[in-house]
């Protein structure tokens, strides 16, 4: 049966006549348009389900009956905007061409006369298609028809932005912070612990430093100086200044304890009792004039117990350039040093902290009022001496360069890069109020006192005597007990031709009997050997306290016969 024939077809019009066919090749029938279009709407809301209004811009003049639009259901996304939006400009293209040519009929051409195109295929019920919306004059849009761009806002989002993509970074970084935190916590702990563990071990250590269980490091020890058990390092030179003025000299010897951190200066009265090469008695000023600076070096040597490395003879000229390369000293001074003629003024001020330059310095070094000690003198010679270390570089090679500037000739016993290093290390010492000056206390004979022997030669020179080296002679002090004065000597002559060193341990009250005393049980044999050349019973040896200075001390009694 032919389509056109069936009454139930929503698309079967009457039968017109044939009157053309329109751009599209469809045919053109003498039938109304408006009852064709009538039709044509209520076909499509029956079978198509998706079918929008035929109004896209408001009332339809060609339908009849029409239904009214309804702005909220486009507003939904669902009409026939979104079938616009993928077909627009071939869409709008034959939409302009169809509004030019009359209305389609959709009925089908039972006999075409000629091959045309297939005509669109009616929509099926069960699957809608896409449908072409109803035209309408584009000369008088709606307003609220218009496309919007928050319409289509879900094509523009970018993915980082949609909700999983920040939940999913937002999980990424919380885990990447959560490890971070892991870490960062382990290493504070591992911080803790170490600084727990290191203030543990440093309160420890100080506590047993303080109780003084540390051997060789209690903090008794290191601030007594000379006074730290076990053997020390130490370096001894002899310093003479002579004055090129009256022919004086001045004697100190500059101690650097490199075991205890301390440098002392030690001042050494001319009055000072020492041996000369032949054993025979001198004093110190004698020795430096008469024995040279071998001589006297190791007569001090020997009398005060220690090793002297070296000797530095100081003219007053050299004193003075020294303070000027120096810069100056600063000095506080105990009495006003007078002009060079009656009437000048004085050439060092009395005063705190005065600063004195080259000349200066060497005027108040040497200088020893009317009716002084000699003491008084030294004291002076010591600040200058204290003051031009505390100048000088605590570089060895700068104190080398310094040394070298003066262009004096040295002992050989201590050339310049020898003594640029000992000053250096004593400049650190004063820099930082290390060093001290120390007096060494004689009686009137010059011999030492057992202030002498404590506080200096034991404390400063090395606590004990050390053991003399090989092939030199035992050390014997002699101390005069008997009230008879040609003792001593005669003592002397007798354990000089004995072969032995002695030192002149000055006076004591009257002793009834010898004694042979030794504070070493290794020197115990020594000390039965001077016992038998004075001539005094085994008895006489005992052990005690012996001088510092000496190996074995031989106190003379009553009993003491002189030869």
């Amino acid at each position: 049966m032919n389509d056109q024939q069936n009454p139930y077809d929503p698309y079967y019009p009457p039968q017109p006549q044939i009157i053309g066919y329109d751009a599209y090749g469809q045919p053109v029938y003498q039938q109304a348009q408006a009852q064709h279009d009538q039709q044509q709407a209520q076909a499509q809301a029956q079978y198509d389900t998706y079918a929008q209004p035929q109004q896209p811009y408001g009332y339809d003049q060609y339908a009849q009956g029409g239904q009214q639009y309804d702005p909220s259901y486009a507003q939904q996304g669902y009409g026939y905007e979104g079938y616009s939006a993928g077909y627009g400009t071939g869409y709008d293209t034959a939409q302009q061409q169809h509004q030019q040519a009359p209305a389609p009929q959709y009925a089908r051409d039972p006999q075409p006369p000629s091959p045309e195109p297939e005509p669109e295929p009616a929509p099926s019920a069960a699957v809608p298609g896409q449908r072409r919306p109803a035209q309408s004059p584009p000369s008088a849009p709606d307003p609220d028809r218009e496309y919007r761009t928050e319409q289509f806002a879900f094509v523009e989002d970018p993915d980082e932005d949609s909700e999983d993509v920040i939940d999913w970074l937002k999980f990424t970084e919380s885990r990447s912070e959560r490890r971070e935190e892991a870490k960062r916590r382990g290493r504070n702990k591992v911080v803790a612990l170490v600084v727990v563990l290191a203030v543990a071990l440093l309160g420890g250590v100080g506590y047993l430093w303080s109780a003084g269980l540390i051997p060789g490091l209690s903090g008794e020890e290191t601030k007594q100086g000379g006074a730290a058990s076990g053997p020390q390092k130490r370096d001894v030179i002899v310093l003479h200044l002579h004055n090129t003025g009256n022919k004086e000299t001045s004697t100190a010897l500059l101690v650097d304890n490199a075991t205890t951190k301390q440098g002392t200066t030690v001042l050494l009265p001319n009055s000072l009792s020492v041996a000369n090469d032949d054993g025979t008695t001198t004093t110190l000023a004698k020795s430096v004039d008469e024995d040279g600076s071998t001589g006297t070096r190791e007569a001090i040597g020997a009398l005060l117990g220690t090793r002297i490395t070296g000797t530095w003879r100081l003219d007053t000229p050299y004193l003075e350039n020294l303070v000027e390369l120096v810069g100056g000293i600063e000095v506080s001074t105990d009495t006003e040093v007078p002009g060079a003629k009656k009437g000048d003024a004085p050439l060092v001020p009395k005063g705190e902290n005065q600063t004195l330059n080259g000349r200066m310095a060497v005027a108040y070094a040497t200088h020893r009022g009317s009716g002084e000690a000699e003491a008084a003198q030294l004291e002076r010679f010591g600040q200058v001496v204290h003051g031009v270390l505390r100048k000088m570089s605590d570089d060895p090679e700068s104190a080398t360069v310094t040394v070298q500037t003066l262009a004096q000739i040295l002992d050989p016993s201590l050339p310049e890069k020898d003594l640029g290093a000992s000053l250096a290390r004593l400049a650190e010492h004063a820099k930082v109020g290390d060093h001290k000056t120390a007096l060494l206390p004689v009686r009137e004979d010059g011999t030492l006192s057992e202030q002498a022997t404590g506080s200096v030669v034991k404390d400063i020179l090395g606590g004990s005597v050390t053991a003399p080296e090989q092939g030199a002679a035992v050390r014997v002090g002699v101390r005069n007990a008997s009230g008879d004065q040609d003792a001593t000597e005669a003592a002397r002559v007798v354990l000089i031709n004995g072969g032995y060193s002695v030192l002149d341990g000055g006076k004591a009250e009257t002793e009834s009997s010898s004694q042979v005393i030794y504070g070493d049980a290794a020197q115990k044999a020594k000390a039965e050997e001077v016992a038998k050349t004075l001539g005094l019973p085994a008895g006489a040896v005992e052990k005690g306290t012996a001088a510092a200075n000496a190996d074995v001390t031989v106190v003379l009694g009553q009993d003491y016969e002189v030869p």
